[in-house]
C-alpha cells in the first residue's frame, strides 16, 4: 500500500508521519524495508552495507517527517536508497584511491615510527569513543561492527527488536561520526 494506494478519506502515511504518528512510520518500515533492502543489496552485493543504507534512510524519512514536499513515502524512500547508494560507491572510490595512494608511500617509504604512533593514536581514539556510547549502544555496535554480526542476529541475542537495534546503530555512527571526524582530516 502506498500513500497514492490509500483512501482519500483517510490521511496519508506522510500526512500521519507529519503529525508525529509513529505507527504510519512503523506501517511505511514494515511496507517498504524488503523491497529497499533488495535494491540496495542488488547494487551493493553487500548485506550489512545494504542493511546500513536502508536504515540511514528510514532515518532520514523520520527526520524529513515535517517536510511538506515529500508526499509519497514510497518514491522518497526509493530515490533516497539510489542516492545513498551512489554516495557510498563515491566513498568507497574516495578510500581505495587514497589507499592505492597511501600503499604507494608505504612501498616507496617504510612505515615511520611516527606513523604507526599516528595510528595507534587513531585507534586509541576511537575505542575512547566507542566507550563513551550508552551500555547497550556500545554492546550493539560492537556486535555489528567488530563482531560483523547482522542486524536480525543482534535482535535475537538481545532479545530486542531489529528496529531498536538499528535505531541504535545509527545513534553510534552519528556519535563516532560526530566526535572522531576532525581527528581523521589532521591525517587526510
Amino acid at each position: 500500500m502506498s500513500d497514492a494506494g490509500q483512501p482519500n478519506s483517510q490521511p496519508t502515511w506522510m500526512q500521519r508521519l507529519r503529525e508525529d504518528d509513529t505507527t504510519a512510520f512503523t506501517e511505511i518500515y514494515e511496507a517498504y524495508r524488503d523491497k529497499l533492502l533488495a535494491v540496495a543489496y542488488n547494487r551493493l552485493c553487500d548485506l550489512q552495507a545494504s542493511e546500513d543504507v536502508v536504515q540511514d534512510v528510514f532515518a532520514s524519512l523520520w527526520h524529513q517527517r515535517h517536510n511538506s514536499q515529500i508526499e509519497n513515502a514510497g518514491a522518497y524512500l526509493a530515490t533516497a536508497v539510489k542516492y545513498k547508494v551512489l554516495d557510498r560507491f563515491r566513498r568507497e572510490q574516495l578510500l581505495r584511491q587514497y589507499q592505492q595512494v597511501y600503499s604507494a608511500d608505504i612501498t616507496v617509504n617504510t612505515p615511520t615510527p611516527e606513523s604507526a604512533l599516528q595510528y595507534k593514536h587513531i585507534m586509541e581514539l576511537y575505542q575512547e569513543e566507542v566507550n563513551r556510547l550508552p551500555e547497550k549502544c556500545q554492546l550493539i555496535f560492537r556486535y555489528s561492527r567488530e563482531q560483523g554480526m547482522p542486524v536480525k542476529e543482534i535482535a535475537a541475542a538481545l532479545n530486542i527488536s531489529h528496529k531498536t537495534v538499528e535505531n541504535q546503530l545509527t545513534k553510534a555512527l552519528r556519535h563516532l561520526k560526530g566526535n572522531i571526524k576532525h581527528y581523521f582530516s589532521l591525517f587526510l
